[in-house]
């Protein structure tokens, strides 16, 4: 049941002030790995305690800008005995007691490096026997180390921690593998190599390919006619993350641009794959599993899947763009009934193979965006983990670059809510212990001025800019500066709750009302809503 919030309209007098930022000029591309591997740089950038900088706007608002303390791409995370760690690309883990403020557990490729230590050290490692050395089968041309975007989880069935994780050498070729360790933040073992992908007539029989599929069902598949590797089809082993089912069996998803993204189903004892039976029809290979979405090697990567009982659904977190500042990195979700899919958007469709173009397909949770308390706008952000806490509270985890300094990057932690329809709406800044009303809130706390921002669909590299509406007490919108005194669209409240409903310009969105705290620490309420596959947010100052 809705009700319209009654009373007088009372609008704010005011004009939109200077408030964005440009964004700055850094380099462009859309390569699947990280090429950012300077762990030295990113130290110095992210080193000491998180800091505070204040200033005051021309709106007169106080901007505010966090750090991390911590510099963590790809970050993926996971609880242990009430602390929250981080980990992710180039080796690194990092704990937090406030997923806002983190400390480094483990940094870098080095033998001194207390988690990852034993996978790098050992020049002869099978870690890297397939990509990521100078003598691997499918070589780099540096002959460098490169492992990326490890996931942990607890067994809960032999109870050791799995961390899995991929090597690259080439943006197609790489390696799905784990390691195992008794403590989350202990050394970890080498347990085995999973996945390979990349693989060419001259590589095939160096792979255990062979072991799933017969020879020609291999060749004519994986393989194009002039023994590269038929990339467009089929996956590139990358980004794997693990997850325990409603029925408490474990899945890996994982890949990056290539095919799409893939799933194959774990054995609970061991942590190996088991490998499907063939099922063409339904988009399941022997070898690499079932094809969720994606291919025609367009941007999809990341991928991370959370069931949540409050819906019933599987929701699958993806990226899209590329990860450089100006990649147009972004976060979008698909959500299922069932763990094997059809994983769709609101719109109830999916990115395929066949597709022109795909940046229509999922819900944006995130993107390029500024809002007037930040001081810098916020740029990349992508490549999320996320987690329901032990109090219910939900939350994504991502990694974000910045419009004032080029390609460094820091970890986020935002709370998110599910609408009315049970979709994911993330609030603006991030998280600092608020609290939503579950009884709502009055027409008076709602009404007023308010900055929105609307993420768009676009894969780009511009940073969406905030627009002034006004929310009054009758349940009317008004645009600062548009059609005078008419009303140009109307909202609504759900009765006793959170729940809210907004429509503009064409576009009915669903989503919350929640007071929290922006960036410079001022108490603000905003509301973040979802429709036609768009995400808004909307911050009101008092």
């Amino acid at each position: 049941m809705r009700r319209k919030v009654m009373g007088k309209r009372a609008l704010a007098v005011g004009t939109l002030a200077a408030l964005m930022l440009s964004a700055a000029t850094g380099c462009g591309g859309t390569d699947e790995a990280d090429s950012l591997t300077d762990n030295e740089t990113l130290e110095k950038e992210a080193s000491g305690d998180a800091e505070m900088d204040f200033t005051v706007n021309m709106d007169g608002i106080v901007t505010g800008s966090i750090s991390a303390g911590v510099s963590v791409h790809d970050p993926s995370v996971v609880l242990d005995n009430g602390k929250y760690y981080i980990i992710g690309t180039h080796m690194t883990m990092a704990g937090t007691d406030d997923l806002r403020t983190f400390n480094y557990i483990g940094n870098g490729y080095n033998y001194s490096n207390p988690v990852f230590g034993d996978l790098f050290k050992d020049a002869d490692s099978k870690v890297f026997y397939y990509t990521g050395k100078k003598d691997s089968v499918v070589a780099t041309d540096d002959g460098g180390c490169h492992l990326w975007a490890p996931d942990i989880i607890y067994n809960k069935d032999n109870g050791l921690y799995y961390m899995y994780y991929c090597t690259s050498s080439t943006w197609n070729a790489s390696t799905l593998g784990f390691a195992t360790c008794e403590t989350i933040d202990g050394m970890y073992e080498y347990g085995g190599d999973l996945i390979y992908s990349g693989i060419t007539k001259d590589t095939l029989e160096k792979t255990d390919v062979l072991s799933y599929v017969d020879e020609s069902y291999a060749k004519s598949n994986y393989i194009k006619s002039d023994g590269s590797y038929n990339f467009d089809e089929y996956p590139n082993a990358l980004d794997p993350t693990v997850f325990y089912d409603k029925d408490d069996r474990l899945w890996m998803v994982y890949g990056s641009w290539s095919g799409g993204i893939y799933l194959l189903e774990l054995d609970k004892t061991t942590g190996q794959v088991i490998h499907p039976k063939a099922d063409p029809e339904n988009g399941v290979d022997a070898y690499f599993g079932k094809k969720l979405l994606g291919g025609g090697h367009k941007s999809i990567e990341g991928p991370y899947i959370l069931y949540d009982k409050d819906s019933d659904y599987y929701y699958l977190f993806v990226s899209y763009g590329g990860l450089a500042s100006d990649g147009g990195y972004q976060i979008r979700v698909f959500r299922s009934k069932d763990v094997y899919g059809d994983y769709v958007d609101m719109n109830g469709q999916k990115p395929e193979l066949s597709d022109k173009d795909h940046y229509g397909f999922g819900l944006k949770l995130s993107g390029n965006y500024d809002l007037p308390s930040l001081k810098t706008a916020y740029k990349a952000t992508g490549h999320n983990s996320a987690f329901i806490d032990d109090d219910g509270k939900k939350y994504v985890v991502y990694h974000t670059r910045f419009a004032s300094k080029g390609e460094y990057f820091e970890p986020r932690v935002k709370q998110y809510f599910l609408n009315e329809e049970g979709w994911p709406v993330m609030l603006p800044y991030p998280t600092d212990e608020e609290t939503i009303s579950e009884n709502g809130y009055s027409a008076e706390e709602i009404a007023g001025r308010y900055y929105v921002d609307s993420l768009g669909l676009d894969i780009s590299k511009n940073i969406s800019e905030p627009f002034i509406i006004y929310l009054d007490e009758a349940g009317n919108v008004y645009f600062e500066g548009r059609n005078g005194d008419v009303a140009t669209g109307s909202y609504t409240v759900s009765d006793g709750s959170y729940y809210m409903h907004i429509s503009y310009d064409g576009t009915d969105y669903s989503g919350v009302f929640c007071k929290q705290k922006d960036e410079a620490g001022t108490e603000v309420m905003t509301f973040t809503a979802c429709g036609a596959n768009k995400t808004i947010w909307g911050v009101k100052y008092n």
